[in-house]
């Protein structure tokens, strides 16, 4: 008995030392990974490719041998007799952007953006598949201004939306030169909302006092915990209206054929009745779109994949869950304004 308890006692000694071992490396590989700046890779898909492996796919399962090599070798005559005329075909950049709250894709979309524009010329296109609900201003105002350099550039920009494109998302849409929608997918939205709760009486119950001291007689105008003014409401109400004065125009500049009053009432609507106002050009899927354009481009998919360290991934997520549970709970708690 006392051998074991003699091996007991060497044996938590080691764990423990093995464990502050392991703990201080940790350390120091968190310490060191925050200098460094995590990089990223640019992926390229054929979309061509894609396609044509679908197809044969079916094909192999559809026809007999006898068919499915007549048909093989009837294929490879035409790309052979293709090749031989050398013939360039215009090509299509396909980016996609899967909003949220923040407009986080935006980071990978700049990327894949000065990487097409390094190659890309007029008589190219680029294709964006867009999905997202708006959110804040600032966000989506940089993910706008991101696609802008594909317009100023004199490239043709064409945007499909499957599902939504509301709010900061179709801020995004009108940017390009067209827009083309699902018949049931959601667009417009072209408002502003700012909401916070207040505390203040539930806290003068409980006889606590909360203090907000400012410097700049609107540094804060609405707060969670202090006593709200009727002078601080004008002034963000205020705030609100010149946000929503600046959507306007910028949809109104890029889509002047809107109505714009009449369709910046923060309303929306699907692709049918959307196409009808003139916030779409084409009721179409995105599949269909691209694989019309395959048989007449070569369609490139281009992604925008950013390193992260383990550190970095848990961050992101525990970000993510944070950034969900505020929107569902307290509407984004404070005064960020979103579209």
């Amino acid at each position: 008995m006392e051998f074991l308890a003699d091996y007991a006692g060497f044996l938590a000694k080691t764990v423990t030392l093995v464990v502050a071992i392991i703990v201080v490396l940790v350390a120091l590989v968190a310490v060191r990974s925050r200098g460094r700046r995590s990089g990223g890779q640019l992926q390229v898909t054929k979309l061509n490719d894609f396609y044509k492996a679908l197809r044969q796919r079916l094909e192999q399962s559809i026809l007999d041998k006898d068919q499915f090599k007549a048909l093989a070798k009837e294929e490879a005559k035409a790309a052979k007799q293709a090749k031989k005329q050398a013939q360039q075909k215009s090509r299509v950049y396909v980016l996609d952007f899967d909003g949220d709250i923040k407009a986080s894709a935006t980071d990978g979309l700049r990327h894949e953006i000065t990487a097409l524009l390094s190659l890309a010329t007029p008589q190219d296109e680029v294709v964006l598949r867009l999905e997202s609900g708006g959110g804040m201003v600032h966000s989506y105002g940089l993910a706008s201004s991101q696609l802008a350099r594909i317009r100023q550039a004199g490239i043709p920009l064409t945007v499909c939306i499957d599902k939504v494109a509301a709010s900061g998302g179709y801020m995004m849409a009108c940017i390009g030169q067209k827009i083309i929608s699902a018949p049931f997918a959601i667009l417009g939205s072209i408002g502003v909302v700012a909401q916070l709760p207040n505390v203040n009486r539930l806290l003068k119950k409980h006889d606590i006092d909360f203090e907000v001291l400012t410097a700049g007689e609107y540094k804060r105008t609405l707060t969670v915990f202090g006593e709200n003014t009727e002078k601080g409401r004008e002034k963000f109400q205020e705030d609100l209206e010149t946000t929503h004065e600046l959507f306007k125009n910028f949809v109104a500049r890029y889509r002047p054929q809107l109505e714009i009053d009449e369709i910046a009432t923060g309303e929306v609507w699907l692709g049918m009745a959307a196409l009808e106002k003139q916030l779409v050009d084409e009721l179409k899927t995105s599949d269909e779109y691209l694989a019309e354009r395959a048989r007449e481009a070569e369609l490139f998919q281009l992604h925008f994949v950013q390193k992260k360290s383990l550190q970095e991934r848990v961050g992101l997520a525990a970000s993510v869950a944070l950034d969900r549970f505020a929107l569902t709970w307290l509407s984004r708690l404070g005064q960020q304004r979103f579209w």
